[in-house]
């Protein structure tokens, strides 16, 4: 739901930048079914099974990491896709030193009206005596509100990174000389 709220947003606002949402067409991200694949892998994770073998559960998320990052690798060619990779390797740092969990504080879960999960595998939880406990969820947007959720700096990174990269691909006032460079082309078959 988070998500969903900050893409519309993001889509908001290209138009009212100068930005032409139609120049988004013309894009063509290559491997984007790994990226798929891992969203899908998380659904199952976090909603379908998350009971289960929580070692397996952890090595499975931290492998959804990968995926994304060999989509993200074979498009850093976008303009600004390389702020949102920086962020998605601040959430894997995290992840990574907690064991394939991003460890959340336990304010920020209250202030979300998240309860902490026990007994069953979550991407994001409390983490007693969490390693770089700063790059996990800390920030929260409160409960009351529409997508209350945890998050990270990682998240606001990826978040920003993306916001860049819309905005150069439609030619938007906010992301430079944009508006002069062509979109990629689709390119060969043998490169998607």
């Amino acid at each position: 739901m988070t998500l969903a709220l900050a893409f519309a947003l993001l889509v908001l606002t290209v138009p009212l930048a100068g930005g032409r949402l139609s120049r988004l067409e013309t894009i063509r991200l290559r491997w984007l079914w790994l990226a798929f694949m891992a969203f899908g892998l998380q659904v199952v994770l976090v909603t379908v099974v998350p009971e289960g073998d929580t070692g397996l559960h952890r090595i499975l998320h931290l492998a959804t990491y990968a995926l994304v990052g060999a989509c993200v690798l074979r498009n850093l060619d976008l303009r600004f896709l390389w702020v949102a990779a920086v962020g998605g390797l601040l959430n894997l740092i995290a992840i990574a030193a907690n064991g394939g969990v991003m460890p959340a504080s336990r304010g920020a879960l209250a202030t979300a009206g998240l309860d902490v999960q026990s007994g069953s595998f979550a991407n994001s939880d409390f983490v007693d005596d969490a390693r770089l406990a700063l790059l996990g969820d800390v920030v929260a947007i409160p409960a009351a509100w529409p997508g209350a959720n945890v998050f990270s700096v990682g998240d606001v990174v990826m978040l920003v990174g993306v916001f860049l990269a819309v905005h150069a691909a439609a030619g938007s006032r906010l992301a430079g000389s944009a508006r002069t460079a062509p979109p990629r082309s689709q390119g060969s078959p043998a490169a998607r």
